[in-house]
């Protein structure tokens, strides 16, 4: 009983003291009720804001008169946003009533875009751009910032082959010519060949792709195929930040074709000979006893993983930025023992050395490993399930002898393993700027680039007595890959507003860039061990060769913008190459655009309260690219060694495989773009269209040499005789959704394309992609690029009858395809393709 008596006393002691933090809390925390009106710039109620109390889920919207009421504790603060309105964080400090103006977010038009040698506000634009900022890619699951960008920027096609460490085909508004139509990539100002797969995605700003000539032609020679400009991260005014991202994920093939087991495939098999009159494998006379056999492409799938780390500091003081970052990628491929791995290394800096000096530097680095053994998606498809992996004693198992029965593929798991593929790349892009104010109006850049890339390739294949190929000698193959670049950049910038209506910016200037590439390669056989095969213990020298090559080009570029009131804007560029690429008759070639843009919605009369447009922009530009991606020696005869007899003994001479051509020089590429660009309900929807008409010019073809000349046909000979047209619409939607607590966006791009080859210099088709004996796609005028080329179906033979009725078809028999007889003459031959 007293026991009881003190667990009561006990318990209304500590009901007590709980009663009073509970006051006290009460009393620090006192809750008021809180009226407000929110309105917006021009004093109108901003109907349906979010008020959200600090961190909490405490909130309301304000009603049809921009009223809202909120039970709040008296020392809290209040988050009110909208969408297309900046979102305000408003203390209430015990008030019992407040009213806040939400500032009109001009977020999108103030977006600073990168162009070539320079910035532009995005509501100044004339051209075609489009943007893909850091918030669109940090979270993307992928490896790299080309498959980040995948079917986020209209006009753009990104594809992926999926191997590990491969780099992307970016092609820009269709392909533009039948031989190179890759963009040209510029990275932190800097025109490189370094593949997207080689950069960290945590270091990325930004990506602005310039798709039309006027926004291109800055490049010239260049631009013909887009320009893709990545912006790297910097430091802000600050203290010192880090920043860490991790970042785990697995990658299955989607879609894997169901295949035969052993039992079914052996019962198939039987049929099939059976109908033939051949004889069948006696093994598979009982086709259930082979179970369900290997299914080869589980052995060759797996799950793959990828796992990226990165961490950065940043920050800086008034006149000093810093950004310094390192990171690491490691992905196993879905195909077993392939495998990549990457380091990065970031360091951009900025520093004001005074009023009128200022020097920006930029530092990429980065090393990766691909690993992969030989392999074939295709052979495990055609291996027979009824083929083990390995045989009883753990070696590699091989098809049968009799092919009718077992096929003649290798194992597909012994090759991938057993050969070995690894590829090692280096690469470093750096850059230092110095910057001159001469007036807050008048700069002078400077720029010096260094672009360093090596590769090494090293394969080794072992001798192995598989049937139905065995490989006699072991064989290693080396090669060494060395390319060095050199920019140097120099141009004014002028930027001046006069009477404040006329904004005149202009830039003007030189560009000289050197390119030098050494390639060493070399192949041993026969090996006397698998594991130690360094090229000194190879016994028979295969072969060994190399290359050196190198380019230059040299420039003088300018471009003029002007803005009147901000309403009518004005872009005209121009730029002049030497490339060294082609002969000194055609070594220079002038590359100018215009652009034209009129702002409607900064017009007096268009309205401005209560309308839904808050920007409308008109765009048209023409203007003149050139693509000189084309090789380096292209204008001059080129000769192979080759070996003769003569008498009793050979005798090694000069052999000219190619003819001189000093006349060859750019393709050429003209370009009318219109584009209308409109920003709807506060910035909340985003809409740009445009519509373009592309024409390539003295396109390199073959040229046709007569037999006369001693060449045969097939001579690599070119001439500027082709020609080409790409025409299309591109769309490119973003709304704003939801802003507050939680926020929505979405984003739709849409792009039609379409190219048809007008000119190849010769009514002769010419065919490419071979598959066995049959060519499947063609180069044609009057087609699209790489069309393809087959038979037209018409279902299947049904019976003899059938058969004997159709025109000719070679091998045909019931059950076979039935292809259409086009030009009916009676046979189905390469003249119904």
């Amino acid at each position: 009983m007293k026991q009881s008596m003190k667990s009561k006393g006990f318990e209304r002691r500590l009901l007590l003291i709980m009663w009073g933090l509970f006051l006290s809390l009460s009393a620090f925390a006192q809750q008021i009720s809180i009226k407000g009106h929110v309105v917006d710039a021009t004093g109108e109620p901003v109907i349906g804001a979010s008020v959200v109390e600090g961190r909490t889920t405490n909130g309301t919207i304000t009603d049809v008169d921009g009223n809202f009421s909120l039970s709040v504790p008296a020392n809290s603060t209040l988050t009110i946003s909208f969408v297309g309105y900046k979102t305000q964080t408003v203390p209430v400090n015990g008030k019992n009533s407040l009213k806040v103006t939400l500032q009109e977010d001009t977020e999108v038009l103030d977006e600073v875009v990168v162009v070539g040698y320079g910035t532009m506000k995005k509501s100044d634009l004339t051209g075609a751009v489009s943007s893909v900022g850091v918030k669109d890619i940090k979270d993307s699951p992928v490896a790299n910032i080309g498959q980040a960008m995948q079917g986020k920027v209209s006009g753009v096609q990104i594809i992926d082959a999926g191997k590990p460490g491969d780099n992307v085909t970016i092609k820009i508004r269709g392909l533009g010519t039948i031989n190179n139509s890759n963009p040209l990539i510029v990275i932190d100002g800097i025109p490189t060949d370094l593949g997207l797969s080689s950069l960290n995605m945590a270091d990325v700003e930004r990506v602005d792709v310039l798709k039309d000539a006027s926004a291109t032609a800055i490049y010239g020679s260049r631009g013909a195929n887009g320009v893709v400009m990545i912006t790297s991260k910097r430091g802000a005014e600050g203290a010192g930040k880090v920043t860490v991202n991790a970042n785990w994920a697995i990658q299955n093939a989607t879609k894997v074709p169901d295949m035969l087991n052993a039992a079914q495939y052996a019962a198939l098999s039987n049929d099939m000979l059976s109908n033939n009159d051949d004889n069948t494998n006696p093994y598979w006379a009982d086709p259930s006893l082979l179970g369900t056999g290997t299914n080869w492409l589980d052995e060759m799938l797996r799950t793959g993983v990828k796992q990226s780390y990165s961490v950065s500091y940043s920050g800086g003081t008034e006149k000093a930025h810093y950004y310094v970052s390192g990171g690491f990628l490691d992905q196993s491929g879905i195909v077993e023992s392939v495998n990549y791995r990457r380091f990065n290394f970031q360091a951009n800096s900025d520093a004001q050395v005074n009023k009128w000096l200022k020097f920006t530097t930029n530092l990429t680095f980065s090393t990766d490993v691909k690993e992969g053994g030989t392999y074939s998606i295709g052979d495990a498809m055609k291996a027979l399930p009824t083929q083990p992996v390995k045989n009883e004693d753990g070696s590699w198992s091989g098809p049968g002898q009799e092919a009718q029965w077992y096929g003649s593929v290798r194992n597909p798991i012994g090759t991938l393993y057993m050969m070995t593929n690894e590829t090692k790349g280096y690469n470093f892009l750096a850059n230092i700027t110095g910057e001159i104010a001469f007036t807050k109006w008048l700069k002078l850049k400077s720029t010096f680039g260094y672009d360093a890339k090596f590769w090494f390739v090293d394969n080794f294949t072992p001798a192995y007595d598989w049937k139905p190929n065995p490989v006699e000698e072991s064989s290693r193959y080396k090669s060494d890959n060395k390319s060095f670049t050199y920019l140097w950049d120099n141009y004014f910038v002028f930027d001046h507003t006069f009477a404040q209506k006329h904004r005149v910016g202009v830039m003007a200037g030189s560009s000289a860039q050197w390119n030098n590439y050494d390639y060493l390669n070399a192949q041993k056989n026969i090996f006397m061990f698998d594991n130690i095969h360094e090229m000194d213990n190879g016994e028979k020298m295969y072969s060994i060769g190399g290359s050196q090559s190198d380019w230059a080009l040299l420039s003088l570029m300018a471009r003029l913008n002007y803005s009147y009131e901000d309403k009518y804007l004005l872009t005209a560029t121009v730029r002049r190459d030497g490339s060294s690429r082609f002969g000194k008759n055609n070594r220079w070639g002038t590359f100018p655009s215009v652009s034209l843009a009129w702002r409607i919605s900064q017009e007096e009369w268009f309205p401005k309260d209560n309308s839904p447009v808050n920007d409308l922009k008109l765009r048209i530009g023409y203007g003149v690219t050139g693509n000189q991606e084309i090789g380096n020696y292209g204008f001059v005869a080129s000769y192979n060694t080759g070996v003769y007899p003569f008498g009793n003994n050979n005798s090694t001479a000069l052999v000219s495989t190619t003819l001189s051509n000093p006349n060859i020089h750019w393709e050429e590429v003209r370009q009318t773009n219109f584009g209308v660009d409109m920003s709807l309900f506060n910035s909340r929807v985003n809409l740009s269209l445009d519509a373009y008409i592309k024409k390539t010019a003295d396109m390199l073809v073959k040229a046709s040499i007569p037999i006369t000349s001693g060449f045969e046909d097939t001579t690599e000979t070119f001439t500027n005789a082709g020609k080409m047209r790409n025409k299309g619409v591109e769309m490119t939607l973003r709304t704003i959704n939801l802003k507050g607590l939680f926020s929505w966006e979405s984003a739709l791009t849409a792009t039609y394309n379409k190219n048809e080859i007008l000119d190849l210099n010769s009514e002769t088709p010419m065919f490419i992609n071979q598959m066995g004996n049959s060519y499947v796609t063609m180069l044609r005028a009057g087609y699209p690029i790489n069309v393809f080329y087959g038979y037209v179906t018409d279902g299947l033979f049904q019976n003899w009858e059938e058969v004997n009725r159709h025109a000719t078809q070679p091998g045909a028999a019931p059950g076979d395809i039935r292809f259409r007889d086009l030009n009916n003459d009676g046979v189905i031959n390469d003249e119904d393709r």
